[in-house]
Parts: structure tokens; sequence; C-alpha cells
């Protein structure tokens, strides 16, 4: 099963047409992310002490349904594409609502930015584990390393 967590549609997340906004789902989707790694012991010091951080590629949202104020939903977590040392991966939030019908699905093509030198690398090992230990969508594809060779 895929990691998972519950929550509900708050004020903040409503656009003008009353129903959550599009900038909210990538908020979800993020905050998901940073849950689970924190679930497997890669909290927010580690990123510091390691010097690096996610960067963004390319992020895709589809939009199915919509979900509108207190309306409780879960969002879920899949990796759909890593590279053999974790520094690129392509991952998948699936955000439900109460009947299970999906209403947006978000993809992001990314990998790991060492901040002080501004390029690719792989993680620390607790973090590449946690990447390879994600359910895999149905569609995974490998991704090649970013890492340059010397």
């Amino acid at each position: 099963m895929a990691y998972e967590e519950t929550f509900h549609v708050s004020w903040a997340h409503l656009d003008g047409n009353a129903h959550m906004a599009n900038t909210s789902f990538m908020s979800v989707a993020i905050d998901c992310r940073f849950h689970y790694f924190a679930s497997r012991g890669v909290r927010p010091a580690e990123f510091s002490t390691w010097r690096i951080g996610p960067v963004v590629k390319r992020d895709e949202v589809d939009y199915f349904r919509e979900l509108q104020l207190l309306q409780p939903a879960t969002v879920n977590l899949l990796v759909a594409g890593l590279a053999p040392d974790a520094s690129r991966f392509r991952l998948v939030n699936e955000i439900r609502r109460p009947d299970g019908e999906i209403a947006a699905r978000i993809t992001s093509l990314g990998g790991w930015l060492d901040l002080a030198a501004r390029r690719l690398v792989a993680p620390p090992e607790a973090l590449a584990a946690a990447l390879r230990d994600l359910d895999r969508t149905p569609d995974f594809a490998p991704l090649e390393s970013s890492v340059r060779k010397p």
C-alpha cells in the first residue's frame, strides 16, 4: 500500500470558485512528501545537515473532481521512476475524495540539489532508501542517473 494521509479542505485551500485551488493541490502533495520522509527518519534538519534539497524540473497536474470546504480527502505518495543512485525521481501523489474517486493526480520529476555546488547529486543512503521503499506505480520506469562520472 502507498504512503497515505488524510486532510480536510480548509478555508485557505479555496479559490474564487469555492473549491480547492490548483496551488492548494500542489501544497498538499508537497506536505505529504515531507511527512513521508519524516516518518522514515529524514526530517528537515537532515536536509540542512546534508546541504541538499529537492529540486523539481517538471510538475504535471491532472484534475478530475472538485474538493470543497471541510471535505475530507486522502493524499498518497508513490514512486513512478527512480535512478539507481536515487539522484533523480518521478513522484506521484493522488488526491482522493471520501468515496475513493480521484480528485487530482500530481506527477513531479526532480532530483537532489547540492546547495553549495548547485548541481544534482545522489542523496545520502537514508533518503535513497526511503525513495526505494515507496510503492511503485504500475507504469514505474527506471531513470538515468544525473550524477556526472569523472
